[in-house]
């Protein structure tokens, strides 16, 4: 009996290393499965330098927007609104220099601070409010909606946008792509921001024990509207930068990285750390989920399919990170 018990023991312990090791590393395992395997099917199009760098292209956007989200989440809140700010944010600013003849950096502070703003609401409205979270920002979102409308009346501004706007995801600084180089800064200040600073502490406080925050001092609801702010600013410039890549400001250009982000986030919650939201981890949810489409769009899948695999990969990520979280509860 007694040996019977041991085994179950060993066996026990054995599936719990096995979960603990998927949830810190089963993401980076994906991603290089993934990786070998389009190469090994389609070395001549997946694998090449001019590939590879336009995965990581074609994701600058989608992590940008992801690491603001990144924020909200950490201090265990949603924001629905993302999605809908940046496609507002591509209609304002094209709009602003188009019809309002404002110049390029004057229409892209003044949207930038228009971000600042919706997160500002969404904050009041969560902390002060003390409106759910999801209802908030999904009500925002639709505000957004008709405000998107109502400046736009539904038709994209594409005629008479500056050059000098449309060069800025277009153009190349030391041969890397700018929008490459946007992603970087974003990520790179953030993680500062959370890993370096006294602000990112009390981020990380919040989200980690928000009475005791309470209890030491920090001022919770204020951790909570600039976590907000941040994402709304992060998603204003996904839109912004979306524009200039499309050359147009489109009222649903950006509705679909609401998904996106969220999946990504999820991703990277279960990369390196046991369901605990970082932007490194982000980072990864986000190639993977590039490096995903990149595949499917080179071997030429129908485009229902990204959609199936866009909500495989949300749920898929949902759960890895709740299985994480009780993991490290024990």
């Amino acid at each position: 009996m007694k040996e019977n018990a041991s085994i179950v023991a060993a066996r026990a312990h054995g599936a719990r290393q096995l979960v603990g090791w998927l949830a810190r590393y089963g993401t980076f395992s994906s991603l290089l499965i993934m990786i070998i395997a389009f190469a090994s099917l389609s070395p001549g199009s997946f694998f090449t330098v001019s590939n590879l760098v336009n995965v990581v292209n074609q994701a600058s956007l989608t992590a940008i927007i992801s690491a603001g989200l990144t924020l909200p989440l950490i201090v265990g809140e949603f924001d629905l609104s993302i999605g809908y700010l940046a496609s507002l944010a591509g209609v304002l600013v094209t709009g602003l220099m188009v019809n309002q003849h404002l110049p390029v950096a004057v229409a892209i502070v003044t949207v930038l601070l228009v971000g600042a703003l919706v997160g500002f609401v969404n904050g009041v409205l969560v902390t002060k409010a003390g409106v759910n979270a999801v209802i908030a920002t999904l009500g925002v979102g639709t505000l957004l909606i008709g405000f998107n409308y109502g400046y736009s009346a539904g038709i994209p501004v594409s005629v008479g946008v500056p050059r000098a706007f449309l060069a800025i995801a277009f153009g190349r600084t030391a041969g890397i792509p700018n929008d490459i180089l946007f992603m970087l800064i974003v990520l790179a200040v953030l993680w500062v921001v959370l890993n370096r600073t006294d602000v990112g502490q009390m981020i990380q406080a919040v989200g980690g024990n928000i009475e005791a925050s309470r209890l030491s001092g920090i001022r919770v609801d204020r951790v909570k509207i600039g976590a907000f702010m941040i994402a709304s600013v992060c998603a204003a410039f996904t839109g912004i930068l979306l524009a200039s890549l499309i050359g147009s400001g489109s009222t649903t250009a950006g509705d679909s990285y609401l998904l996106d982000a969220f999946g990504a986030v999820f991703l990277g919650s279960v990369t390196l750390r046991d369901g605990e939201f970082h932007v490194l981890g982000t980072l990864v949810g986000v190639l993977i989920i590039g490096v995903a489409y990149n595949g499917l769009a080179i071997f030429g899948a129908p485009a229902f399919d990204q959609y199936v695999v866009k909500g495989l990969i949300l749920i898929a990520a949902v759960a890895l990170s709740t299985v994480a979280r009780r993991f490290a509860r024990g």
